[in-house]
C-alpha cells in the first residue's frame, strides 16, 4: 500500500515514516527540509523521497496521487515561534492543511491522519484535559492547529474522508535536536552534555505530559489501520511530572551536578498539562510506554551518538 508522509524527514515524522517502513508500506516522504533532515532517513532503502512545500499545491497533488494514506505532520511548529511569525504560522499550518486536505480529496485518499498538538486547549480548566476540555489557545501555533483540525473534520463530515486528528502533548525521543523554540528535554540534555547550566522558566513546578516519539508513530499506525475510524484523540502518556522532577532526572543519567537558572515564565506557557487518553486506548488501542526514565536514556545516547559521527 502506498502512502504519503508529508514532513516525513522531520523528528515525528522521520519515526512514523522508520515505523511504516518496517510494515511494509511503499512510502513516499514530502518534506521541504527547513526543519527535517535526510539523515534521519538514511538508514531506510527504498523510500520515494519529494522535496516540496505544502503551500505548493501543484507539488503536492503530485505526490499525494496513487496514494491511499496521508500521515499530515509537515507544520510550523512551536508556541515561541509562531509568537515571532504568526503570519507564516497560519500560512503552513492552516492553508496548508487545507491544501493536504484538497488534494486527498481530488485524489480519492481513503485515510488522512493529521498531526494535531495539545497547544489547542491553552491553560486547562481541569486535568486530566479530555477531548470535550474547552479550547483557548494561549499562541498563534495554538490557533492555526485548531483552525487546521476543524478544516479536517468538515472535510471529514462534507466529502465522507475518514480523517483521524492526533493531539499530541509534549512528544519526546529519538531523532529531536536541540531546538531554541522551547523543546525542553534536547535543550536539558544538550546543555548538560555541554557541561553548563540549565535554565527553567518559572519556578519549574509546572508540568507536562511527556510522550515518548515511538508511541506516537504507533499511534499514526494503528489509527490509520483502524477501519472507519475518524474523530479527535489526546495522544500522551496520561501522566505528567514537574520540570523539576525532569531536570532532575536528566541530571542523575547523565551524572551532571549542573547548576538550574530559574527565569520569569515565557508567553504562551500553560502551568500544567496531562492527557486523558482514554478515548484513543478504548478506540484503537492506544497505549503508550510508562517508563519515561529508560525512554530518556536511550535518547541521550542517541544525542551521544550524533555528535560523535
Amino acid at each position: 500500500m502506498r502512502v504519503l508522509v508529508t514532513g516525513g524527514a522531520g523528528f515525528i515524522g522521520s519515526n512514523v515514516t522508520k515505523l511504516l517502513y518496517n510494515k511494509g508500506y511503499e512510502i513516499y516522504v514530502y518534506d521541504n527540509f527547513s526543519t527535517g533532515y535526510i539523515n534521519n532517513l538514511n538508514s531506510l532503502n527504498g523510500l520515494k523521497i519529494i522535496k516540496g512545500d505544502i503551500r505548493d499545491k501543484e507539488s503536492l497533488e503530485s505526490a499525494i496521487k496513487g496514494c491511499e494514506f496521508v500521515f499530515h505532520l509537515a507544520a510550523h511548529i512551536g508556541n515561541v515561534k509562531s509568537l515571532e511569525n504568526p503570519v507564516e504560522d497560519s500560512e503552513i499550518n492552516v492553508l496548508g492543511t487545507l491544501n493536504v486536505l484538497e488534494c486527498s480529496r481530488i485524489n480519492k485518499v481513503k485515510k488522512i491522519v493529521y498531526s494535531s498538538s495539545a497547544a489547542i486547549f491553552g491553560e486547562p480548566h481541569y486535568q486530566p484535559i479530555d477531548e470535550k476540555h474547552p479550547q483557548n489557545p494561549d499562541s498563534p501555533y495554538g490557533v492555526s492547529k485548531l483552525a487546521a483540525e476543524k478544516h479536517c473534520m468538515c472535510y471529514n463530515r462534507i466529502y465522507d474522508i475518514d480523517i483521524v486528528c492526533l493531539r499530541y502533548f509534549n512528544v519526546y525521543g529519538v531523532n529531536q535536536r536541540y531546538d531554541a523554540y522551547g523543546n525542553v528535554i534536547p535543550i536539558f540534555a544538550t546543555l548538560l552534555l555541554q557541561d553548563k547550566p540549565i535554565k527553567i522558566y518559572d519556578d519549574g513546578e509546572q508540568t507536562r505530559d511527556f510522550v515518548n516519539v515511538k508511541d506516537i508513530a504507533k499511534a499514526n499506525l494503528m489509527a490509520a489501520e483502524k477501519q472507519e475510524l475518524s474523530g479527535v484523540f489526546n495522544i500522551g502518556s496520561g501522566k505528567s511530572i514537574t520540570i523539576n522532577s525532569l531536570a532532575n532526572m536528566m541530571k542523575n543519567i547523565i551524572n551532571k551536578d549542573a547548576e538550574i537558572i530559574y527565569s520569569p515564565p515565557r508567553k504562551g506557557e500553560i502551568r500544567h498539562s496531562k492527557a486523558d487518553i482514554s478515548l484513543a486506548r478504548d478506540s484503537f488501542g492506544f497505549n503508550p510506554s510508562d517508563n519515561v526514565y529508560e525512554n530518556l536514556l536511550e535518547y541521550i545516547h542517541w544525542l551521544k551518538e550524533c555528535w560523535e559521527r
